[in-house]
């Protein structure tokens, strides 16, 4: 999973479709969602948000984990706390152009 940080952020998610896990070393849950999103057919991302505590205040991340889709730099959802594979599945087809 690629890290982003202040220089790589406004970059990486300029493209998309991109997921990206607001997250911490610390938190357990943040590390329990990990393989989830690995297995999801998009790609993802993720940033520390004790590194990168003004990204995360820009997208108003209160709590981790925070999972956020991007898509042409703009943010379209986003889904907070842990959940399973098939409810990001679902959501992804909800928040996804077609094709």
């Amino acid at each position: 999973m690629k890290e982003l940080d202040e220089a790589t952020f406004d970059e990486a998610i300029a493209g998309g479709p991109l997921l990206v896990d607001f997250w911490a070393p610390w938190c357990r849950p943040c590390k329990a969602l990990e393989p989830i999103l690995e297995e999801l057919p998009v790609e993802v991302a993720r940033l520390n948000v004790d590194e990168e505590a003004g990204i995360a205040s820009r997208y108003d991340v209160l709590t981790i984990p925070t999972v956020i889709l991007f898509a042409g730099g703009e943010p379209h959802g986003a889904v907070v706390g842990v959940r399973p594979r098939a409810h990001f599945e679902q959501w992804l087809a909800e928040v996804l152009p077609a094709g």
